[in-house]
């Protein structure tokens, strides 16, 4: 039995007039709560949670749990690179009624493995021991990495830390997770992309953190329950059909200069909350320093999206029918998404 199986939303953090949209917040977990997901994950990474404050970090943290209910879990994500500050941001999620916690690796300041589980990990697990911790490792964005041996070591010591998001991009590196680490513990895949070879492979995934479920929910969950009852044909044929939402967590180009090429990456959540204002949902810009997609990019994310709505509108589907949104005009205006990119390098 899986304490943290199926699919928790990565939920973005709608923005209105520099301020976090409450009623476009409200309507974001009411979907996720209609589509079935296990849980979401507030706050963390794709909210944004470099440019939040920690009052506004805690209102979000909040605003989820008074919508949740028994229906699913929210984990608040309360990492940071000092142990204090994430340690009081745990201590009021807790209060606030959060069973779970997100703690990304400590980023810039460079800990070590060690001194991760130490003097990070370790004393907000102790502080905090009815409240379950998950460790969230993705060396690419912090340039840090809590290893398989000090989580494994983490996971024996300490009886509130059962699972990881994994995010390594590794897939050796989750094996050695699942080997130090036990059955009884739960490896959630961090990478939409990766989820279903880590779901169905000897790391045994027991589901995913996802972005790409902030516009499908009940077709990402769909995939994680299927694979968890051993339904693989079905299972795959739903992560086929998502492959092209699962590409556009990060959209790759290569950008003309006058200086020559540029390599251009725009990362979670830039996409999809660029996509999510081209389809209608709320969303509103990211704040500074992230900022806009490039054309090549933006066309990109129209081809994808519309591949998706022809090939299995019934993926869509759900998203149109419950914010009274016509994908099929969104898709081929360009009023609509002219403006979501930047003009020119």
């Amino acid at each position: 039995m899986h304490m943290f199986g199926g699919c928790y939303t990565a939920i973005v953090t709608p923005i209105r007039d520099s301020s976090i949209d409450r009623d476009g917040l409200d309507r974001l977990i009411e979907f996720q709560k209609k589509s079935g997901v296990s849980g979401l994950v507030v706050a963390g990474t794709t909210g944004e949670s470099p440019t939040l404050t920690w009052p506004e970090h805690m209102k979000v943290v909040e605003r989820a749990l008074e919508h949740a209910s028994d229906r699913f879990l929210v984990v608040a994500g309360t990492g940071s690179n000092n142990t204090e500050e994430a340690l009081e941001a745990t201590k009021k999620s807790w209060d606030l009624g959060a069973k779970a916690a997100l703690l990304v690796d400590p980023y810039y300041n460079g800990p070590s493995s060690i001194e991760i589980r130490r003097e990070y990990v370790e004393p907000i697990a102790r502080k905090l021991p009815d409240m379950q911790m998950i460790p969230y490792v993705i060396p690419g964005r912090t340039g840090t990495q809590l290893m398989p041996q000090d989580l494994a070591i983490l996971h024996n010591t300490c009886p509130n830390l059962n699972a990881v998001k994994e995010a390594t991009g590794d897939y050796e590196n989750a094996r050695l997770t699942r080997r130090y680490c036990g059955d009884r513990f739960d490896i959630l895949s961090g990478d939409d992309d990766r989820t279903y070879e880590m779901m169905t492979t000897d790391i045994k995934a027991s589901g995913v953190v996802s972005v790409t479920s902030n516009i499908a929910p009940a077709a990402v969950q769909e995939m994680c329950k299927a694979i968890n009852a051993g339904e693989l044909e079905k299972a795959g044929r739903v992560a086929s059909a998502l492959k092209p939402l699962f590409q556009m967590v990060t959209v790759k180009t290569e950008e003309t200069t006058q200086y020559g090429t540029v390599p251009c990456k725009a990362r979670n959540p830039l996409p999809y909350k660029t996509l999510m204002n081209i389809i209608g949902m709320p969303s509103g810009p990211c704040r500074s320093p992230l900022g806009r997609m490039t054309r090549r990019a933006l066309n990109i994310l129209l081809e994808n999206i519309r591949l998706v709505h022809e090939r299995t509108p019934e993926i869509l589907n759900p998203v149109q029918e419950f914010f009274d949104i016509d994908l099929e005009k969104r898709l081929h205006d360009d009023g609509v998404w002219r403006h979501l990119c930047y003009d020119g390098y």
